[in-house]
């Protein structure tokens, strides 16, 4: 046999190999789907599962999402595995529920996505440039966003953020939105001199003892703070979630000091926890 008939020989091994192997892919994929019609069978499925519709699944969805971003945070790979796998059979749920109503199919979802995906990255399957990681965020991906809500025809540039969305996060991609078209602070301390105003006016609403107007005003400086996070590029959502954890870590020590006292925590005072409180950042920056 010749080098040359041995080559070819070794590449059509290789190519049927990489074949099975995506097959085998594949039917994990198939697998899932079917799973998901057989328990949502009326005749032979989960009365669970038939039961559910969209409305009653979005908060398992949500919920997971979370769990997802939790596993990341926490760097367990395993665990996000196992989440990703409880993320994915939430979109196959939806899928199914939308195919049994000729709406859609997961194979509808996932052509969708690859589209606008394609659509998206101009710079990589057209004949767009993008320098950096920046430039495809703030140039490409707005003006393709842009440009699919025009189609859409959204009458405001916030249409297309959910108000389903947490606060948080909802607060600042409608800031986002609003400065794609230049309605922006020039700079990230100029906001210094908003969060300032909206405090005094918080401070005149308590001394009014006015509870409308002061949960208003906390809106309005939260606000604000989002808005700050966001021009000093933080992600105010992941931000306070690190400030949670730090919080329960600290309260957590002063917990057990207060314990290892032989006292209980109601029957500490609000000195004795300060000190503690500032001997657990000490134990922290050590």
């Amino acid at each position: 046999m010749s080098s040359s008939n041995s080559n070819n020989n070794d590449r059509g091994r290789v190519k049927d190999h990489n074949r099975r192997h995506q097959d085998a892919k594949n039917q994990d994929i198939y697998a899932l789907l079917d799973l998901m019609k057989t328990l949502r069978d009326p005749a032979h499925g989960c009365p669970w599962d038939v039961k559910q519709t969209f409305e009653t699944i979005a908060p398992y969805t949500i919920e997971e999402a979370y769990e997802v971003a939790d596993a990341i945070e926490r760097g367990d790979m395993a665990d996000l595995k196992d989440e990703l796998g409880d993320l994915l059979l939430q979109i196959v749920f939806h899928a199914q529920m939308a195919a049994e109503r000729d709406l859609f199919d997961f194979q509808d979802v996932a052509a969708h996505v690859t589209a606008k995906m394609i659509h998206r990255h101009p710079h990589v399957f057209g004949s767009d440039n993008a320098d950096n990681a920046e430039d495809v965020e703030a140039r490409i991906w707005e003006e393709r966003k842009a440009m699919e809500g025009r189609k859409q025809g959204l009458e405001s540039i916030l249409d297309d953020v959910p108000k389903t969305f947490p606060a948080l996060p909802r607060a600042q991609k409608l800031q986002k939105r609003a400065a794609r078209v230049g309605f922006e602070w020039p700079q990230a301390i100029d906001v210094f001199d908003k969060i300032e105003e909206e405090i005094a006016e918080l401070r005149h609403a308590i001394a009014e003892n006015d509870t409308v107007n002061i949960e208003e005003e906390i809106g309005d400086m939260m606000f604000c703070l989002v808005n700050l996070g966001r021009m000093l590029g933080v992600d105010c959502e992941t931000s306070l979630r690190k400030a949670n954890d730090k919080f329960e870590l600290r309260f957590k020590g002063i917990e057990k000091e207060v314990k290892s006292q032989g006292k209980d925590m109601t029957h500490a005072s609000l000195d004795e926890m300060e000190l503690l409180w500032q001997s657990q950042k000490q134990k922290e920056k050590s």
